[in-house]
């Protein structure tokens, strides 16, 4: 049986949150006299004197309604990194947790875990980039806290077996947190409704990527209800702004557009594949189910080098695990991906 209570840290079990009066109650009023704002507006708009709701009922209630989960259910931070570090600093005692994470991966697990003093134990992916599952369970101990697994995975674009995840579900006595940014282009479905079976799984989300809203700084985590709750006590009062909330609440409204969206990303990132592939200069292009190509070349420096000359920024990976000689390529617009195509095409081997 999952204990929450177990792995929550003492001094967040005992903490008082923060409480604004917009906190202490309840129903509407029309006289908002208590958070010493500028009650005679600002240059932008009249709205944005005022903080915006710390809790993000309403955007919870849509996002909530979109994914078929429980507002209750429903985390936003600011960017998945909030969530990340939260989860850190709600579940992981400084200098004694531990946590495991899959190399290579998404690199803020582990920036998170060494800012906040946890000790990091690697369990690396197997040669085709799948779970060791066999490595993860001789690493985890009595105080081990967090799982990351990151599917699609960032940077190798495929998604970890779905049956390999299960598996550790059933048997992790942590928190496995389930990093979906990608979920959107891929064939595989996501792990949200599997999250009544599962207290002890919480999945992150983004606007990010399908959305095209990285400029708002959006993530969104879903878990049970005790997790939310414990998340919610450590958060900061307001840290969605409510530019950002107002936004999205727009964006909520065009999930056909969003949708179109990743169709014509996932048909262009299929098509240049299929051209990158071709290439003198591409030794292996990696199947993906992201909106990105991780690629094998001859010299990954000199070729990632040679693009920026021309004005082309990728991601040079060749250092990270499992991943000598790779850069990783985002699907661009039709224009982007030529221009990418036409200076490979020019590289002398």
């Amino acid at each position: 049986m999952f204990d929450i209570h177990r792995l929550i840290r003492p001094n967040i079990l005992d903490l008082s949150p923060y409480s604004s009066a917009r906190d202490e109650f309840s129903g509407e009023a029309k006289v908002f006299l208590d958070a010493n704002e500028n009650s005679l507006g600002s240059p932008l708009t009249k709205w944005y004197n005022r903080y915006p709701d710390p809790h993000q009922r309403l955007l919870k209630e849509k996002i909530g309604a979109i994914k078929a989960v429980p507002a209750a259910q429903v985390f936003l931070g600011n960017g998945s990194d909030e969530c990340i570090d939260l989860l850190y600093r709600c579940f992981c005692i400084p200098g004694q947790s531990n946590v495991i994470i899959c190399p290579p991966t998404y690199g803020m697990y582990e920036v998170s875990a060494r800012i906040n003093d946890i000790e990091l134990r690697n369990a690396p992916l197997l040669d085709n980039f799948q779970l060791n599952l066999a490595h993860i369970e001789t690493l985890a101990d009595a105080n081990t806290r967090l799982l990351w697994i990151c599917s699609p995975n960032n940077p190798t674009g495929n998604s970890i077996d779905r049956a390999d995840i299960e598996t550790v579900l059933n048997n992790f006595d942590g928190i496995v947190v389930i990093d979906e940014a990608y979920i959107n282009f891929s064939r595989q479905r996501s792990f949200l409704p599997d999250l009544t079976d599962y207290p002890n799984l919480v999945v992150l989300q983004t606007f990010s990527k399908a959305w095209g809203l990285a400029g708002l700084r959006l993530g969104m985590a879903f878990a049970s209800p005790d997790i939310i709750t414990v998340m919610d006590r450590v958060k900061p009062p307001y840290n969605i702004n409510q530019a950002t909330q107002d936004l999205a609440m727009q964006a909520l409204d065009e999930v056909e557009q969003v949708n179109d969206m990743i169709r014509e990303l996932v048909s262009m990132r299929d098509a240049l594949a299929d051209v990158l592939q071709q290439l003198p200069v591409v030794d292996k292009l990696f199947p993906s189910d992201a909106n990105f190509l991780l690629l094998k070349v001859p010299d990954a420096p000199a070729v990632y080098q040679y693009l920026l000359d021309r004005g082309i920024v990728v991601r040079d990976r060749s250092r990270v695990m499992l991943c000598g000689g790779c850069l990783r390529i985002t699907v661009g617009t039709e224009q982007e991906n030529t221009q990418l195509v036409d200076a490979l095409a020019e590289y002398a081997v």
